[in-house]
């Protein structure tokens, strides 16, 4: 039997790949024969550059770079030279968690680290990019990145509130390696860049915005946006992902030419687990919860979905930390708490009891369905 192994990390507990080394114990415990194949997963999200680094044989690098608030952090990213890949997630230079809650304001906040970090990765030979763009403190439509990565925005800075100032575009500095360099950008949101779904509204408030302020930066990032689409000759109109990550979607995707994907199908393709999916008898995926939301553009049920696209016959299995409500559309056979009896959620969240119950449950899973062949 050929079983692959796709689990998301259990937040608080397990990495995807703690996750899939257990669930890949328990089958072997049940089935020592079975031909077992582990997969990291991730949506795009936190965890995607380490699922898609470790799995590509890449190596982490951690450089010091601009954090949002203009000091110095040191954020991690992926390389795969062999490749030619640069795997970032933006969170690491430029997340919400790097600024404290007395100090979230997108007005003070900047994307420059991200661009940083971009640099670093063409000085060492990557010219493919995949960034995941979740997370973001900022709203300054990418003004300090493409700053970091030779732009010159005339009367203008790196920080949010800068857009205000921007007049005229220079791009006589930009790198030149950039225009050989691709970039595929996780997103998963489908706002505009201005307007009652724009960024300004629906995520600079997360991010510290008074109303003031929205109203403002609205009005900042849509001049910005026709600015910046005269400059480079595009057409004006906003496409649903610009308004990701405070603008930054749409950075990525006017100026280098960045094409916005679903996290997991991003994902998904990087991972290249077609090919094991379509000759699989089972898949197992899972996440910390499986509910309404798995449906929704999660992991797990991207992968259940592929998986049953490329081969209907295949068993889809989800295990989660507690299941509820799960859509009939999320592309799973079956869905199991991994709990084995009443614990407290803080016992049930250790890593050695999550370990212990998903690798159980797997095998319990896995000795039903072989058993179940026999008599097919």
């Amino acid at each position: 039997m050929k079983i692959i192994v796709a689990i998301d990390s259990l937040k608080g507990s397990l990495t995807s790949l703690e996750a899939g080394a257990a669930a890949r114990d328990g089958i072997l415990s049940a089935l020592p024969n079975a031909e077992v194949k582990v997969f990291p997963l991730a949506d795009g999200g936190e965890g995607t550059c380490a699922a898609i680094t470790s799995a590509l044989d890449g190596v982490l690098k951690s450089v010091e770079v601009t954090d949002p608030l203009g000091e110095m952090v040191a954020a991690q990213f992926g390389e795969v030279l062999s490749k030619k890949l640069a795997v970032i997630e933006m969170a690491n230079a430029a997340g919400l968690p790097l600024v404290p809650e007395d100090k979230r304001n997108p007005l003070n906040t900047t994307t420059y680290g991200v661009g940083e970090l971009i640099k670093v990765a063409i000085g060492d030979g990557c010219r493919n990019f995949i960034i995941g763009i979740g997370g973001s403190a900022t709203n300054d439509c990418g003004l300090g990145m493409l700053t970091a990565l030779g732009y010159e925005f005339i009367g203008g800075g790196i920080y949010g509130r800068d857009l205000e100032k921007v007049s005229a575009i220079d791009d006589s500095n930009v790198l030149p390696e950039l225009k050989d360099c691709t970039f595929r950008i996780a997103c998963d949101v489908t706002n505009p860049l201005t307007g009652a779904n724009g960024c300004s509204a629906v995520y600079a408030p997360q991010k510290g915005a008074t109303p003031e302020i929205v109203k403002v930066m609205d009005a900042w990032i849509k001049n910005f946006g026709e600015l910046s689409a005269d400059f480079l000759k595009l057409d004006s109109e906003s496409i649903p992902g610009d308004g990701a990550a405070g603008g930054l979607g749409f950075a990525f995707r006017s100026y280098l030419r960045g094409e916005l994907l679903p996290g997991v199908e991003l994902v998904l393709d990087a991972l290249n687990i077609a090919d094991d999916l379509r000759t699989a008898d089972v898949l197992i995926t899972g996440e910390g919860r499986l509910d309404y939301q798995t449906a929704q553009g999660k992991a797990p049920s991207g992968v259940a979905k592929l998986a049953k696209k490329l081969n209907p016959n295949v068993i889809t299995i989800g295990l989660g930390g507690s299941v509820a409500d799960i859509s009939d559309d999320a592309g799973l056979d079956a869905a199991f708490a991994i709990l084995r009896e009443p614990m407290t959620l803080a016992n049930a969240m250790n890593k050695d009891v999550a370990q212990k119950n998903l690798s159980e449950t797997t095998a319990q899973i896995i000795r039903l369905i072989d058993r179940a062949k026999r008599f097919c």
